[in-house]
């Protein structure tokens, strides 16, 4: 079985071009171009920690801010997400973790549910990450949420402690990752709903 989505979105805004391998037998590795050097850090993140076979790249109007950019990776890497799930036969549906990194601890629970819901309790110290250019934390919020209603999941990712952002964002994207690494893991043949679909 074949579990590999691609997705190309393209507005006035961005132009996004995803492929994702749930099993990494294509896609052998990672290859993340944003424009974004922190986001490409974290999805870079996301792809290894999950198993993931993942190449992104955005070509977005950074030039009046990173919000577009952000927001339409989240669609477009949700939406080929679901593509590789395809009818989630076999799937184990649920997973959660808590995920450490240094001081910063998060938890993640998430459901392959066909029903998209973010609950995001992620607190932040204030400062925006250092680089160039800088990043605004309070993006990742829609981040998940793009990718969490695009992909069909029901995702709850709260910050249990942490002082340093980076800390706290990395392990929300190690989380999310180590989790669908979890829910996507086939185990039978039936599609884990009583309800015959997902």
């Amino acid at each position: 079985m074949t579990r590999i989505g691609s997705r190309q979105r393209s507005t006035k805004e961005t132009a996004v071009d995803v492929e994702v391998d749930l099993d990494r037998d294509s896609i052998a590795d990672v290859l993340v171009s944003t424009g974004i050097p922190f986001l490409d850090h974290m999805l870079d993140q996301f792809g290894r920690h999950g198993g993931f076979g993942v190449r992104v790249t955005c070509d977005g109007d950074l030039h009046i801010d990173a919000h577009h950019t952000v927001e339409d990776v989240g669609i477009a890497l949700g939406e080929a997400f679901a593509d590789a799930l395809g009818d989630k036969a076999g799937v184990r549906r649920f997973a959660s973790i808590r995920v450490p990194l240094d001081e910063a601890l998060v938890e993640v629970a998430l459901d392959l549910s066909g029903r998209p819901y973010l609950h995001y309790e992620v607190d932040f110290p204030g400062e925006k990450i250092l680089g160039d250019p800088p990043f605004d934390p309070q993006l990742m919020e829609e981040f998940w949420r793009a990718f969490a209603v695009a992909a069909r999941i029901t995702l709850h990712l709260a910050s249990v402690r942490g002082k340093n952002t980076h800390h706290i964002l990395e392990a929300s994207f190690k989380g999310v990752a180590r989790a669908l690494r979890d829910a996507v893991r086939v185990e039978g043949g039936d599609v884990p709903s009583t309800k015959g679909s997902l």
